[in-house]
């Protein structure tokens, strides 16, 4: 017997075959909780989602996001291909926006015209939460690093828009690329701290029109890299805002992801402080890759 419809996106993509891989299970069967991490476990994608009504409640659709290894109260490329396939399979009127109902709270998803066919994707993210700041020692020996390849200039940070990163800022796309997780010492350390996740950044890009390249590891949830995550953007956005590390308060750019796992993807981070709060947004594409049925 037929329990669910669910289909296959790219998030953060602007063709097939790259940015990040989702499953998105459409309403119609009640899973249990242990059968949700189930089938996230054998999706074995960053992240699977579930659509636990066809219509709005609360003024959004409720969803649950599952890595393989446990539930999360948000993450970003399952936020914009859930709302992806709401608007494309739920709502024939094709809405400027969706609304999310998330562990972290309702999430609104606007959608942007950028071309025949084509939007740029875009969720608000809750504010900032900046948590610990953390030595270069703490995280050279994790990520197999010298203390010069840390740009000191800027902090390591724990960041926070609904899941906690540990924010790393680099010198070069060199020691970016260079980066390996000892895994031992890392699981030693997220012990201590809110954050088991660890992002890495550089002023430097591989495609000319990037301002930002980007590496993200969380093997706590069961992935070693992931190859765009917006929730880890973000942080990283608000982040940037923080310190100013771009000149100013307010930021628009592009940032790479991926590339070291041959899934390159794109994510446009816009940030800003109104009314002594830091707002940011991360947007990017969705396509559409395949359905299927669930047994």
């Amino acid at each position: 017997m037929r329990k669910s419809i669910f289909y296959l996106v790219d998030v953060f993509a602007e063709r097939r075959y790259a940015g990040n891989q989702l499953a998105v299970f459409m309403p119609g069967y009640k899973y249990s909780n242990k059968e949700m991490q189930s089938i996230a476990r054998e999706m074995n994608y960053s992240e699977t989602t579930f659509i636990l009504s066809a219509k709005p409640k609360n003024g959004g659709y409720p969803v649950r996001i599952f890595t393989p290894g446990e539930e999360v109260p948000f993450a970003g490329h399952p936020t914009l291909g859930t709302a992806f396939i709401i608007r494309e399979k739920l709502q024939r009127s094709r809405p400027q926006q969706v609304n999310l109902n998330l562990k972290v709270g309702q999430i609104p998803v606007t959608f942007e015209s950028i071309g025949k066919k084509r939007n740029r994707l875009w969720m608000r993210q809750i504010e900032p939460r900046f948590l610990n700041t953390l030595p270069a020692s703490a995280l050279t020996e994790i990520l197999h690093l010298a203390e010069d390849d840390i740009d000191n200039q800027f902090p390591i940070e724990e960041v926070s828009t609904g899941l906690p990163f540990i924010v790393v800022p680099l010198k070069s796309l060199q020691a970016v690329e260079k980066c390996r997780i000892d895994q031992p010492k890392y699981f030693e350390l997220i012990k201590r701290i809110e954050s088991k996740a660890i992002l890495v950044f550089a002023p430097q890009a591989i495609e000319p029109a990037h301002q930002l390249h980007v590496r993200v590891f969380v093997d706590y949830y069961g992935i070693p890299e992931d190859p765009a995550t917006g929730s880890a953007n973000g942080c990283l956005a608000g982040y940037l805002i923080k310190h100013h590390y771009f000149g100013s308060a307010e930021i628009d750019i592009q940032v790479e992801q991926g590339y070291e796992i041959n899934r390159p993807s794109i994510l446009y981070l816009r940030g800003k402080i109104e009314n002594g709060a830091i707002q940011v947004w991360v947007g990017g594409e969705v396509v559409l890759v395949g359905k299927g049925e669930w047994f």
